[in-house]
């Protein structure tokens, strides 16, 4: 079983039958003779990540048992509120979360710009036949151009292809452009959480964790954008163009898989290794990952939910309130509460 890959295999393309254009815009990605969605550089990098995973499961260890249910409970807002506000027409709402989507997508480009730690010193083992060795060698470039394109050729990537199924569903300048909103802190935030390690290490594996959760956050949002595209009786006169913004995230979701999966993958290995302890000492990886990865879920299950619908709720309703020919929609909105709002967006 091959474990050991070169940047340019892991950066590798398939031959597409077909490129992924869509009003004039290369994306990334492309179509086999079938017809059928074949992700950027995937010809050789889901082969290495399967083939670590295997080698990490021979070792005894596994990925890290997480999905997005974990971030599971009540979305402001809901399907049926966001139904609901389109309707009325307050699309803007959809309008500004497409573009939000896509803005924060954008950042992802820094994961293939960005110098990042070699994990090596840290690991007591060997770790160039695993996952954790390639993170410098290619994995962290593809994650990075999945998320923000190619700008410099011309090609989009995720950040892109959102901007075009909202243009799709909507038309282009529908709406003012939006920008994300400021992100929310812990308060304790600053705090040293894995002080064992040295403080550049313990920074990277934070920043895996988090971009972690960020993907499963996703994942729900996508499955939500899906569901409101193929709701086609809103968006009158453009209801195949809308079906088309639905599929385009469907590809979106498509390519998120093996990030998801790689990141699992990342954490998996390092729980399963020895780490290098900054007093010199050594401390299983498990000791380390677990207990930041268990505060940095509840937080984001417990605190930052309610405050995030808070600041969404609040933001809905003074744009609800802008309108008088509105002011029965302000009323059916909290009507459609999901179950347990109440806890999130007193």
């Amino acid at each position: 079983m091959r474990l050991n890959f070169t940047q340019e295999e892991l950066l590798t393309e398939h031959e597409f039958a077909e490129s992924h254009v869509i009003n004039g815009q290369r994306l990334h990605g492309g179509f086999d003779e079938q017809g059928r969605y074949l992700p950027p550089r995937s010809k050789i990098r889901p082969e290495a990540i399967a083939n670590w995973t295997s080698a990490l499961r021979e070792r005894g260890g596994d990925l890290l048992d997480a999905d997005s249910s974990l971030l599971s409970g009540p979305r402001v807002p809901n399907f049926e509120q966001q139904c609901l506000l389109i309707g009325n027409g307050l699309g803007r709402v959809f309008w500004n979360s497409l573009t939000i989507t896509g803005k924060i997508e954008a950042r992802g480009l820094m994961l293939a710009t960005t110098p990042f730690p070699d994990l090596q010193p840290l690991v007591v083992e060997d770790i160039s036949d695993m996952a954790i060795g390639h993170l410098n060698k290619g994995l962290l470039i593809a994650h990075g151009v999945d998320e923000g394109g190619i700008p410099e050729e011309g090609i989009g990537g995720h950040d892109v292809m959102w901007f075009i199924a909202r243009d799709l569903a909507f038309g282009k300048d529908a709406y003012p452009d939006a920008e994300p909103p400021g992100r929310i802190a812990r308060e304790e935030e600053g705090k040293r959480r894995m002080p064992a390690i040295s403080f550049p290490y313990e920074g990277f594996l934070s920043f895996l964790m988090n971009l972690l959760l960020i993907e499963f956050r996703a994942e729900i949002g996508f499955a939500s954008s899906q569901r409101v595209f193929r709701t086609t009786e809103l968006f009158p006169g453009r209801e195949e163009q809308a079906l088309e913004a639905a599929e385009i995230i469907e590809r979106i979701r498509t390519d998120e898989l093996i990030h998801v999966e790689s990141l699992r993958l990342y954490l998996g290995e390092l729980r399963s290794l020895t780490l290098r302890r900054e007093d010199g000492g050594t401390i299983p990886g498990i000791e380390i990952v677990d207990p930041f990865w268990k505060n940095l879920v509840g937080w984001s299950v417990g605190e930052q939910p309610r405050l995030v619908a808070t600041q969404t709720h609040a933001s809905i309703a003074e744009m609800i309130d802008e309108s008088s020919e509105r002011s029965g929609v302000r009323a059916r909105f909290d009507e459609l509460r999901d179950e347990g709002y109440e806890l999130a967006a007193a």
